[in-house]
């Protein structure tokens, strides 16, 4: 199936919404993870996001050539070719920009989609994230107007942050405060601020203790009832039921009843990255270690071709994360409800 068209895209959101499942966002450096993942979607038999940082965009540009821009444009259109080969459907996302990379991040390639959706072609990504997290609530919402009326201009869904994620990715720090738990007055004016719809699609990551990268058990303190609470507060007052979508940020370590939980609160998307990025290394350090005469020319000798072909470890590392993007498949309920 080719890459989700915006119309597909608000049908699986809504449809993960309405049967309470949530789909997989995997974050992507390369064209193996890119592959991983379609193919750990495919396994699952579900649809699903894949996704790359303001990091994973430069990375993808090459790393003497930096360029946020230019590894998006090529990631994207790569992932259409191929993606076009899997029987499911996948929508192309942008994470974390925060404002001081907005301008050369997510501003050029909502311009990109409004002169392609101009052209009659569908935009370049489905959706792009504004990170606001570091700046002043009303800051945040007054971007996020701004950039919400872009993006609908393009055919594209926002996401949004209120609260902060805790940890690191990709050099943006989160503390460890009070700001982890979104509180339904931030979400009620982020709904007056935004509307619930009517003035473009959004998804919402609204936090409740979230933090990126892996820690001990006990470091983290989720409190999914927040999720419920913002629900509650602004679904009284709009007079509907869970009325944003939400995301799952910052979930590595997080337990299956934690996961269900939020998920039951209107959680459609759920980002994965430390996880994937130790299911894809792991094969690989297995095989060097395994195999370290034939990797290396040990005391002149010659190796073995066939072990440092990076074919050979890359198979091993695509297949790992591959699995592993389709237990969070099973774990978020999404596997096998893929759209026909």
């Amino acid at each position: 199936m080719p890459i989700a068209t915006p119309e597909v895209y608000a049908e699986m959101l809504d449809r993960a919404k309405a049967n309470g499942f949530a789909y997989p966002a995997i974050n992507v450096t390369s064209s193996q993870t890119l592959n991983a993942a379609l193919r750990g979607f495919a396994e699952a038999e579900s649809d699903g996001i894949i996704q790359v940082s303001t990091g994973g965009a430069e990375y993808l540009s090459g790393p003497t050539v930096k360029d946020m821009v230019t590894g998006s444009v090529a990631f994207a259109e790569f992932a259409r070719v191929v993606a076009d080969k899997y029987p499911v459907n996948i929508a192309l996302h942008t994470d974390h920009c925060p404002k001081d990379k907005l301008d050369g991040f997510v501003r050029p390639l909502l311009e990109i989609s409004q002169r392609r959706v101009a052209e009659g072609k569908d935009p370049l990504f489905q959706s792009h994230m504004w990170d606001g997290s570091a700046c002043p609530l009303d800051e945040n919402l007054q971007i996020a107007r701004e950039l919400l009326e872009k993006a609908a201009a393009a055919q594209v869904v926002l996401e949004v942050e209120i609260g902060v994620v805790g940890g690191e990715e990709d050099g943006i720090v989160g503390e460890m405060n009070e700001k982890l738990y979104s509180t339904p007055e931030d979400a009620l004016a982020t709904a007056e601020a935004l509307g619930l719809g009517e003035r473009g699609r959004y998804l919402l990551a609204a936090t409740f203790g979230n933090v990126h990268g892996v820690y001990k058990p006990g470091h983290v303190k989720l409190r999914p009832e927040v999720l419920h609470e913002i629900q509650e507060a602004v679904g009284a007052k709009y007079g509907t039921e869970k009325p944003f979508h939400l995301v799952f940020h910052g979930g590595s370590g997080s337990s299956l009843e934690e996961i269900r939980e939020s998920i039951s609160y209107g959680v459609v998307k759920m980002n994965i990255d430390t996880d994937t990025q130790y299911a894809y290394t792991r094969p690989v350090a297995d095989h060097m270690f395994r195999k370290y005469d034939s990797v290396l020319k040990v005391d002149g000798d010659v190796g073995n071709k066939k072990d440092y072909d990076p074919r050979s470890w890359g198979k091993s590392a695509e297949a790992g994360m591959a699995a592993r993007v389709t237990l969070a498949c099973q774990d978020l309920l999404s596997a096998g409800n893929r759209l026909a």
